[in-house]
Formats: structure tokens, C-alpha cells, sequence
């Protein structure tokens, strides 16, 4: 059991969960970016825009690494 826990990260399933709640911490962000503009509070907007830039990179990542495994199906070519 541990096994399959442990490579379930690098599995498509896997992959597409990490995608998927990353980009829904991109939701978070983008009330915190909205919340920040409306306060008019410089040092939330700026924390709010490096973790845009995290979520970006985060993203970019996974999908080198489902590109990754998609060369390894002779489907997805």
C-alpha cells in the first residue's frame, strides 16, 4: 500500500490532482490580489503577486512532467 502511495505522485492521475489544486490556489491568490487592490495595501498586492508567480512555476513544472510521461504513450504522440 505504501508503495502505490508513494509513486502516485509521479503518475498521471497524480499529476493532474496536483494541477488541479494548484490551480485552484490560484482562485486564493487572485481574492487576496482583489482584496489587496480595494485596501489599497502595497505589501499584500506585492505577496500577492509572488505567490502568482509561485502558482505559475508550479504549473509549468507539472506540465513538463505530464509532457514527461506523455512521451512514454504512443497516443498522446
Amino acid at each position: 500500500m505504501a508503495k502505490k502511495a508513494k509513486n502516485f505522485k509521479k503518475s498521471k492521475t497524480g499529476l493532474y490532482v496536483s494541477l488541479a489544486t494548484t490551480a485552484f490556489g490560484a482562485v486564493s491568490v487572485a481574492k487576496q490580489a482583489k482584496l489587496a487592490r480595494n485596501d489599497n495595501d502595497v505589501l499584500r498586492l506585492i505577496d500577492a503577486a509572488v505567490s502568482a508567480a509561485a502558482i505559475a512555476t508550479g504549473l509549468a513544472i507539472l506540465y513538463r512532467e505530464l509532457k514527461r510521461l506523455g512521451d512514454d504513450d504512443v497516443l498522446l504522440g
